[in-house]
């Protein structure tokens, strides 16, 4: 494939060779020597070998392409290149970007915030009354056409060079500028009554008086405000009471990250205790936040009540935001704003509307000047005809003008018409209901795009998981042979003599020998029921889920709720989690036997298949993260105190926690290869005085303003070690419906499609195969793992020898292929009919979308969960 592409290094920058000669023999391994690398087929130097986060951000046709500046690059568009550089630079000498720092918020006293925040108030729009004429007459007379018919219209004021009435020069530019700033006018209508809509939404304001109610663009930093069921989040929050009495809810995030999954937020303890609602003006107490960023996904701050004797401090982390944009999907919440306006996380990773130039007014663009050019030839022609005689430019000039009919201006009317027309045919689909055209500059773009990026999870499939798949190690379970699972777990759970504790709750005999086991140590070979016992019982814990029962009675805002309407049976009840996966693992246990009946912060019961339940208080959780790749709960089993920290994981995080064992890689990979999300589950029992050392270590942490991630990080990892393996569960992901014909048909349109997710590589592959993302008669390239320069070096030599195959690569090996070979890496996957990234995380998805749109000149499009849908330049 493509042999005729060199491999160049990334950068070519002499002064960093001092800096490479001191280091090198401390970055690479001795396969790295240049004196290796230089019998390879390829051309390099050792400046390649350099390489710092610029890299990223240099590309090397930008670096082929530069030119000297003269009188013909200012001629041939650099005075728009100027033009546009002097605008740019008294935009920002306008608008000087404000420092953003941490801030101290009181709770319901604005007027004690130290600095001045912005007004919560929404703005979309790209003009306003006084700059949209001029706007918008700059966006049109940039381009070449519009100038060009502008020059000569004014050229009709001149008695000498006057050939025809005004009219018919201006009334077509003017129909022509009538017609785009009435379309663009129409844009900022909507974009301002869309804003208006969301700035004028009221709230119920918390003060002294009582409720007050505000529109949600006079929301200010300090407020205390009530967000109802279904309601948006107006500005970000910290949660600070609920009416649930669990302390706790759940919001939809669709809006700001693309997931459809609940999440589940945490009110501050302090507050959620305190008696009634008005209690929130009688304490003094302060929330100490960091600065405002970009950042959905980590939050740090301390919530510090001053009158108490002593001082209450709580650490403040993402489970106790509430970010604007969210909606409330349980109970009616008070939180205190901490950012708004253009400081909220919605806003600041959202970009400035600009305006959207498509490759169809490029290419007219591109059109205009040749036919110009014919035009001056052919005036020049005439005038050598007549033998320059008399004023012969002036003839000249006025030729031009004659010819001028050549290039003609109902064409760029009948594009911008073209273009609304179609974008109203979009809306008014009856195969797309509820599109929704937001730009109708560039409908058109959606036949150009040749690269289309897509995620899997929620994407290619439906986010649904079904159980599938349970091992043990020496024996697995399908979905043929569940019912011995639940055979096995009536008989370990049988009542044959039960035991009353001191909470009265009944705890089955059965279950007393598995602890004894367990404290016997590994060398005492479980039973095959035990081990089943304890693998469903640890899946049955070892999660964020929670079950709601739907209520019948309407929510007043106060902590007391009526749980005398609400229906406790099994047929009313429901999982809610942000995450799918738990839900399917959840209610597999139920299918088995264990069900899952109540849960709130401080603890969770499990009913077994006899009708008992089982109560366990929550001492920590560890949630979920994209860099961990892992979840943890410590819980304490009311009837014995036995204290168990469960962990679950993908195989890759859990591979080097787990106790030494023979099996694990080798049946994730089987899974995998079926198509199924694998995940790992493993515990381990923990002293009382263990227990005890790792709190205080873990509170000392969350209370650290500095570096509290990685201190925290560094607590929970003096606990992941040595666990025991309980056992390797595998779900199903199924495909969206027609997702294989879709992408068939797109596939013949000549649409290169690009696969990038997160899960393992086996699993990747196996659904580019099923979804038909890859040809049946293809081959496919697996990119093996690399960590260095001359790693990368071999395997993209053996990559570009192969033809017509698609290309899987995991997100290391892209990440050190981008860092050293970005310009060549790209010119070899862009020719692969398709491309699987695995194991990506969200940055990385994002660069290669990035990456992608800048080294080609064809539109890319990304679609999925963590992008919105968007056409990249």
């Amino acid at each position: 494939m493509a042999d005729s592409i060199p491999l160049n290094p990334v950068r070519n920058n002499s002064k960093l060779i001092t800096y490479y000669n001191a280091a090198r023999h401390s970055r690479y391994s001795l396969e790295d020597e240049p004196s290796n690398l230089d019998e390879m087929p390829l051309m390099m130097s050792e400046e390649g070998f350099e390489n710092d986060e610029s890299d990223y951000q240099t590309l090397p046709r930008a670096r082929v392409n530069r030119r000297q500046r003269g009188l013909g690059w200012f001629l041939c568009g650099g005075w728009r290149v100027l033009c546009g550089s002097c605008f740019d630079c008294l935009v920002r000498v306008f608008r000087r970007k404000k420092t953003l720092k941490a801030r101290t918020v009181w709770l319901g006293c604005p007027e004690k915030c130290e600095e001045k925040y912005p007004k919560n108030g929404i703005k979309n729009q790209k003009y306003n009354v006084f700059t949209f004429v001029p706007g918008v007459l700059y966006q049109q007379f940039k381009f070449f056409l519009n100038l060009y018919f502008l020059v000569v219209a004014c050229s009709q004021f001149v008695p000498s060079l006057k050939i025809g009435y005004l009219y018919t020069y201006w009334a077509p530019l003017g129909f022509v500028m009538a017609v785009t700033m009435a379309r663009e006018a129409v844009d900022e209508v909507r974009r301002y009554q869309r804003d208006k809509e969301m700035n004028s939404q009221l709230y119920s304001k918390l003060t002294v008086r009582g409720k007050i109610q505000v529109k949600s663009s006079d929301i200010q930093v300090g407020d205390l405000i009530i967000v109802e069921k279904n309601q948006r989040i107006p500005a970000d929050m910290i949660f600070m009471r609920t009416s649930e009495k669990n302390g706790s809810c759940f919001i939809r995030t669709d809006q700001l990250d693309g997931e459809t999954d609940w999440k589940l937020k945490v009110a501050v303890g302090c507050t959620q205790r305190l008696p009634a609602v008005g209690d929130l003006f009688s304490i003094s107490a302060y929330v100490y936040a960091q600065k405002p960023q970009l950042d959905i996904h980590s939050f740090e701050g301390n919530f510090t009540r001053e009158d108490a004797d002593p001082q209450v401090h709580e650490s403040l982390n993402i489970e106790n935001t509430l970010w604007a944009s969210t909606v409330v999907a349980s109970g009616t919440v008070i939180g205190v704003v901490i950012y708004t306006g253009k400081e909220t996380r919605s806003v600041l990773n959202t970009s400035f509307a600009k305006n959207k130039v498509g490759l169809l007014d490029l290419e007219l663009n591109r059109l205009t000047k040749a036919l110009f050019l014919a035009q001056v030839v052919l005036s020049i022609v005439m005038i050598a005809l007549q033998g320059f005689v008399g004023p012969w430019f002036r003839n000249l000039f006025r030729f031009i003008v004659l010819f001028s009919y050549i290039i003609p201006i109902s064409l760029r009317v009948n594009l911008d018409m073209g273009k609304s027309a179609y974008g109203w045919m979009i809306m008014k689909d009856e195969n797309i209901p509820g599109t929704v055209v937001r730009t109708s500059t560039i409908p058109e773009e959606l036949g150009r795009v040749v690269y289309l990026l897509t995620d899997k999870t929620g994407t290619l499939t439906q986010n649904e998981m079904i159980f599938k798949r349970l091992h043990l190690g020496t024996v697995s379970y399908g979905t043929d042979t569940m019912d011995e699972i639940q055979s096995l777990m009536v008989q370990s759970y049988a009542p044959v003599t039960s035991q009353t504790s001191t909470s009265g709750t009944s705890v089955p005999s059965g279950t007393t020998p598995l602890r004894k086991t367990q404290q016997s140590g590994p060398k005492v070979r479980k039973s095959v029921s035990s081990r089943v016992h304890e693998a469903v019982k640890a899946i049955a814990l070892c999660h964020n889920v929670t079950p709601v029962y739907e209520t019948h009675a309407s929510v007043n805002g106060e902590p007391e709720s009526a749980e005398a309407d609400q229906d406790f049976s099994d047929d009313n009840r429901t999982y809610q989690a942000s995450s799918p996966d738990e839900v399917a693992l959840v209610r597999w246990t139920e299918s088995v036997g264990l069900t899952l009946v109540n849960r709130d912060l401080a603890s969770l019961q499990l009913r077994t298949p006899s009708g008992q339940i089982l109560s366990f208080y929550i001492l920590q959780i560890f949630p979920f993260t994209s860099e961990s790749k892992r979840m943890g709960i410590i819980l304490r089993e009311e009837s014995t105190g036995d204290i168990t920290f469960y962990m679950k994981g993908a195989d890759v995080a859990m591979a080097s926690i787990v106790q030494y064992n023979d099996w694990l890689e080798e049946e994730c990979g089987n899974m995998a290869r079926e198509g199924l999300r694998t995940l790992v589950v493993s515990k381990k029992s923990l002293s009382e005085e263990q227990y005890q050392d790792f709190e205080n270590r873990y509170n000392q942490a969350k209370l650290s303003l500095h570096d509290r991630g990685l201190k925290v990080a560094a607590v929970v990892e003096s606990l992941e070690r040595e666990m025991e393996l309980l056992c390797l569960t595998g779900v199903e992901d199924q495909l969206q419906a027609d997702v294989r014909p879709t992408l068939e048909l797109l596939r013949n349109a000549g649409i290169k499609i690009w696969m990038l997710t997160g899960d393992k590589l086996e699993t990747a592959t196996c659904i580019a195969k099923s979804s038909h993302l890859v040809s049946r008669t293809q081959d496919i390239h697996v990119f093996r793992p690399i960590s260095s320069r001359g790693e990368a070096h071999l395997e993209l030599n053996a990559f570009r020898r192969k033809h017509d195959c698609a290309l899987v690569i995991s997100g290391d090996s892209l990440e050190v292929c981008l860092s050293y070979y970005e310009h060549e890496f790209v010119e070899l996957a862009c020719q692969c009919p398709a491309v699987v990234c695995c194991r990506c995380s969200p940055t990385q998805k994002a660069q290669i979308v990035r990456l992608l749109a800048q080294h080609t000149s064809n539109r890319t499009c990304a679609i999925g969960e963590t992008w919105e849908i968007q056409c990249l330049a």
